[in-house]
Protein backbone atom coordinates (compact mmCIF):
# COMPACT_ATOMS: atom_id res chain seq x y z
CA UNK A 1 0.00 0.00 0.00
CA UNK A 2 1.23 3.45 -0.88
CA UNK A 3 0.00 6.69 0.61
CA UNK A 4 1.01 10.01 -0.86
CA UNK A 5 0.37 13.67 -0.30
CA UNK A 6 0.28 16.00 -3.28
CA UNK A 7 0.55 19.56 -2.05
CA UNK A 8 1.12 23.06 -3.34
CA UNK A 9 4.36 24.65 -2.17
CA UNK A 10 7.42 23.63 -0.23
CA UNK A 11 7.40 23.50 3.54
CA UNK A 12 9.42 26.10 5.40
CA UNK A 13 12.12 24.55 7.64
CA UNK A 14 10.15 24.50 10.90
CA UNK A 15 7.14 22.87 9.22
CA UNK A 16 9.46 20.49 7.33
CA UNK A 17 11.07 19.39 10.59
CA UNK A 18 7.68 18.66 12.19
CA UNK A 19 6.39 16.85 9.10
CA UNK A 20 9.56 14.79 8.77
CA UNK A 21 9.18 13.48 12.32
CA UNK A 22 5.71 12.10 11.52
CA UNK A 23 6.74 10.92 8.05
CA UNK A 24 9.52 8.87 9.66
CA UNK A 25 7.03 7.31 12.07
CA UNK A 26 4.43 6.74 9.35
CA UNK A 27 6.89 4.83 7.19
CA UNK A 28 6.88 2.04 9.79
CA UNK A 29 3.42 1.14 8.50
CA UNK A 30 3.24 2.10 4.85
CA UNK A 31 5.15 3.39 1.84
CA UNK A 32 4.73 7.16 2.01
CA UNK A 33 5.59 9.82 -0.56
CA UNK A 34 5.20 13.57 -0.77
CA UNK A 35 4.82 15.46 -4.03
CA UNK A 36 5.20 19.21 -3.97
CA UNK A 37 4.10 21.39 -6.87
CA UNK A 38 4.89 25.03 -7.49
CA UNK A 39 2.36 27.66 -6.48
CA UNK A 40 0.68 29.46 -9.39
CA UNK A 41 1.51 32.94 -8.12
CA UNK A 42 1.39 34.65 -11.53
CA UNK A 43 -2.05 33.44 -12.51
CA UNK A 44 -4.46 36.36 -13.18
CA UNK A 45 -6.85 35.64 -10.30
CA UNK A 46 -7.74 33.17 -7.57
CA UNK A 47 -9.80 30.88 -9.83
CA UNK A 48 -7.05 30.77 -12.45
CA UNK A 49 -4.49 30.10 -9.73
CA UNK A 50 -6.51 27.18 -8.33
CA UNK A 51 -7.05 25.75 -11.84
CA UNK A 52 -3.34 25.91 -12.67
CA UNK A 53 -2.40 24.30 -9.36
CA UNK A 54 -5.05 21.61 -9.92
CA UNK A 55 -3.37 20.66 -13.21
CA UNK A 56 -0.01 20.36 -11.48
CA UNK A 57 -1.46 18.35 -8.60
CA UNK A 58 -3.40 16.03 -10.93
CA UNK A 59 -0.19 15.16 -12.74
CA UNK A 60 1.24 13.87 -9.43
CA UNK A 61 -1.71 11.69 -8.42
CA UNK A 62 -1.72 8.06 -9.63
CA UNK A 63 -4.70 7.39 -11.93
CA UNK A 64 -5.81 4.41 -9.86
CA UNK A 65 -5.51 6.18 -6.50
CA UNK A 66 -8.32 6.78 -4.07
CA UNK A 67 -8.05 10.54 -3.73
CA UNK A 68 -8.96 12.53 -0.62
CA UNK A 69 -9.27 16.29 -1.03
CA UNK A 70 -8.50 18.52 1.92
CA UNK A 71 -11.18 21.18 1.63
CA UNK A 72 -13.25 23.51 3.79
CA UNK A 73 -16.39 21.97 2.28
CA UNK A 74 -15.32 18.49 3.36
CA UNK A 75 -16.51 16.40 6.27
CA UNK A 76 -14.94 16.84 9.67
CA UNK A 77 -13.54 13.56 10.97
CA UNK A 78 -12.35 12.52 14.38
CA UNK A 79 -9.09 10.62 14.55
CA UNK A 80 -11.10 7.40 14.96
CA UNK A 81 -13.17 8.30 11.87
CA UNK A 82 -9.97 8.73 9.86
CA UNK A 83 -8.74 5.36 11.12
CA UNK A 84 -11.98 3.72 9.94
CA UNK A 85 -11.70 5.33 6.51
CA UNK A 86 -8.04 4.31 6.33
CA UNK A 87 -8.90 0.73 7.24
CA UNK A 88 -11.40 0.54 4.34
CA UNK A 89 -8.93 2.14 1.93
CA UNK A 90 -6.22 -0.32 2.97
CA UNK A 91 -8.55 -3.22 2.15
CA UNK A 92 -9.15 -1.73 -1.31
CA UNK A 93 -5.37 -2.08 -1.91
CA UNK A 94 -5.21 0.96 -4.19
CA UNK A 95 -2.79 3.84 -3.76
CA UNK A 96 -4.20 6.55 -1.52
CA UNK A 97 -3.53 10.22 -2.29
CA UNK A 98 -4.30 13.19 -0.08
CA UNK A 99 -4.41 16.48 -1.98
CA UNK A 100 -3.74 19.83 -0.31
CA UNK A 101 -4.17 23.09 -2.17
CA UNK A 102 -2.25 26.30 -1.78
CA UNK A 103 -3.19 29.54 -0.09
CA UNK A 104 -6.28 29.87 -2.31
CA UNK A 105 -7.51 26.33 -1.55
CA UNK A 106 -8.30 23.50 -3.97
CA UNK A 107 -9.97 23.83 -7.33
CA UNK A 108 -13.50 22.42 -7.51
CA UNK A 109 -12.43 19.97 -10.21
CA UNK A 110 -10.21 18.15 -7.72
CA UNK A 111 -12.79 18.23 -4.96
CA UNK A 112 -15.47 16.73 -7.23
CA UNK A 113 -13.06 14.05 -8.47
CA UNK A 114 -12.07 13.01 -4.94
CA UNK A 115 -13.42 9.87 -3.31
CA UNK A 116 -13.77 11.88 -0.08
CA UNK A 117 -13.39 15.47 1.05
CA UNK A 118 -11.90 16.02 4.49
CA UNK A 119 -12.10 19.28 6.39
CA UNK A 120 -9.68 19.90 9.22
CA UNK A 121 -12.33 22.12 10.78
CA UNK A 122 -13.71 25.63 10.53
CA UNK A 123 -10.41 27.31 11.38
CA UNK A 124 -8.33 28.83 8.62
CA UNK A 125 -4.92 27.13 8.69
CA UNK A 126 -1.80 27.84 6.66
CA UNK A 127 -1.61 25.10 4.01
CA UNK A 128 1.83 24.18 5.35
CA UNK A 129 0.44 23.55 8.82
CA UNK A 130 -2.44 21.57 7.32
CA UNK A 131 0.11 19.22 5.75
CA UNK A 132 1.79 18.64 9.12
CA UNK A 133 -1.61 17.93 10.69
CA UNK A 134 -2.52 15.46 7.93
CA UNK A 135 0.73 13.50 8.31
CA UNK A 136 0.35 13.42 12.10
CA UNK A 137 -3.27 12.25 11.81
CA UNK A 138 -2.30 9.50 9.36
CA UNK A 139 0.32 8.29 11.83
CA UNK A 140 -2.26 8.49 14.63
CA UNK A 141 -4.78 6.51 12.53
CA UNK A 142 -2.29 3.67 12.06
CA UNK A 143 -1.60 3.56 15.81
CA UNK A 144 -5.36 3.42 16.46
CA UNK A 145 -5.77 0.55 13.98
CA UNK A 146 -2.96 -1.37 15.66
CA UNK A 147 -4.06 -0.61 19.22
CA UNK A 148 -0.79 1.18 20.00
CA UNK A 149 -0.69 3.64 22.91
CA UNK A 150 0.00 6.89 20.98
CA UNK A 151 -3.67 7.91 20.69
CA UNK A 152 -5.11 9.18 23.96
CA UNK A 153 -8.47 10.34 22.60
CA UNK A 154 -11.82 9.42 24.07
CA UNK A 155 -12.93 7.65 20.92
CA UNK A 156 -12.73 3.92 21.10
CA UNK A 157 -10.36 1.94 18.96
CA UNK A 158 -11.53 0.90 15.51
Amino acid sequence: MEISIAAVGKLRPYYREAADDYVRRLRRYVTFREHEVREASRAPGEAAQRAEEAERLSARIPETANMVALARVGSGWTSADLAQHLDRWLVAAKPLAFVIGGSQGLDGSLISRARASWSLGPLTLPHELARVVVVEQLYRAFTILRGEPYHKGRESRV
